[in-house]
């Protein structure tokens, strides 16, 4: 706790008769960059419902994490896979058993264009497919094994 944040708290169990101003707190969150829309999104519900303020810091999950490493004073960490969160709670960097799944990755095969992707993925086969797109598993954590689904947080 802020020793600043206390003063109310002293000041009402004194007894003292005067009302001081409220003061909003800022919490720090490191935020994986492929989460950047919806952390803007949450981190302005989270004030407009708190009167707090999330002070946000984009990165690769890894950044963040060596970030966390060398002593930046985040106090919330939405990372982009598990395995950073549960490296820094097995260390000791984070509470134990702090940590959860907020969304999972799901692969998708989608096209702007409607009625050429079919709910069998035929596209993939019948040769009418041009270009694709796939993620970079090296750098999207989602690509890594779609085809394997987590049940836990690790």
């Amino acid at each position: 706790m802020k020793p600043l944040r206390l003063l109310p708290v002293i000041a009402t169990f004194a007894g003292l008769s005067f009302n001081l101003p409220a003061m909003a707190a800022e919490t720090f969150v490191a935020v994986a960059a492929n989460f950047t829309a919806a952390g803007k999104d949450i981190a302005a519900a989270f004030e407009k419902q708190t009167g707090d303020t999330a002070i946000l810091s984009f990165g690769s999950t890894g950044q963040l994490h060596a970030q966390i490493l060398n002593g930046a004073p985040f106090e919330v960490f939405v990372a982009a896979d598990a395995k950073h969160p549960a490296a820094l709670e097995r260390d000791g960097h984070i509470g134990a058993q702090t940590r959860f799944t907020y969304a999972v990755g799901k692969l998708t095969l989608w096209s702007p264009k409607s009625g050429v992707v079919d709910t069998e993925g035929a596209v993939l086969s019948n040769g009418a497919l041009g270009k694709f797109a796939v993620a970079n598993p090296k750098t999207a954590p989602t690509a890594r094994r779609p085809w394997k689904r987590s049940r836990t947080s690790d």
